[in-house]
């Protein structure tokens, strides 16, 4: 997509072209009881590519909920398929890990406890001093190692989703799945998030699928941004490739000019050319 008259600076590292994660004609229908079917989501294609770290952005109805739950298989496509290294996806499984914005931590337990029952899940044939190991390696990575024994009640909102993503890395799932992952933060608190949540990735290296209704956030962090149309029959209205390279340093990356052309081209794809009712 040229968007811009001069050429773009291109990243420092680059992807591998192959397909990893393949969004093939995917639609969603339910039922309702008064007016036949409602189509959430039509013919949406989509090719990810290993270790990318994908935004999906849209106006609420749009779609995007649907569409990270049929890439955790919590969720069918009523027609195509999506397909993780050329298998469909028919379920849910270890290799797919999902973040949610309200945490999703058990309150009697704690964030030791938290971690250590996904690890446990998915590791069932390692030894306990193993499993151990894995736990405290990432809540150490996270900043919580002070904080292992403390239930979710005793921590802020922030250590909260840093348990979340300490849960969801132990695992070492291929594809992150996150659903407005820093939506309950304060805007420091978020900040900060998400700048961990860079360093974690440049060491890991996860797919990331993740949705977000803040532009800067999607621009900071994203090597893609996906722009779904309105629903009902959402589709991919448009996809950007974000030229900023990395490591990227959030006040350089707002110094560039090219941020605030593509941050004012999203702004025109959402409140002009498919502007909704309701803010986002």
């Amino acid at each position: 997509m040229q968007i811009l008259d001069k050429k773009l600076e291109k990243p420092t590292t680059s992807l591998p072209t192959e397909a990893f994660l393949e969004f093939d004609s995917v639609s969603k229908v339910y039922p309702t009881k008064d007016k036949g079917t409602y189509t959430v989501l039509e013919d949406v294609n989509l090719t990810v590519q290993k270790s990318e770290f994908v935004s999906i952005i849209g106006h609420s109805g749009c779609g995007k909920s649907t569409l990270l739950s049929m890439v955790s298989g919590l969720n069918k496509p009523t027609s195509g398929e999506i397909r993780l290294k050329n298998q469909r996806i028919t379920q849910p499984g270890p290799d797919r890990m999902v973040i949610f914005q309200n945490y999703s931590l058990l309150p009697w337990k704690t964030a030791y406890e938290n971690v250590y029952l996904a690890v446990n899940q998915v590791f069932k044939h390692k030894s306990n001093q193993d499993k151990k190991q894995i736990v405290l390696e990432y809540l150490e990575l996270v900043g919580l190692a002070e904080a292992i024994h403390k239930k979710p009640a005793q921590l802020s909102g922030g250590m909260k989703q840093r348990v979340a993503i300490a849960r969801a890395l132990a695992t070492s799932p291929e594809v992150l799945i996150m659903d407005e992952p820093f939506g309950a933060l304060d805007p420091i608190t978020r900040e900060e998030m998400q700048e961990e949540l860079l360093k974690i990735w440049r060491n890991h290296r996860a797919t990331v699928l993740m949705i977000t209704h803040d532009i800067d956030e999607a621009l900071f962090l994203s090597d893609k941004l996906v722009m779904m149309t309105n629903g009902p029959s959402a589709n991919i209205g448009e996809v950007i490739d974000l030229p900023f390279s990395r490591p990227r340093h959030r006040m350089a990356l707002m110094e560039n000019p090219q941020y605030y052309e593509l941050r004012n081209y999203v702004l025109d794809f959402l409140y002009r050319r498919f502007a909704h009712d309701d803010a986002m």
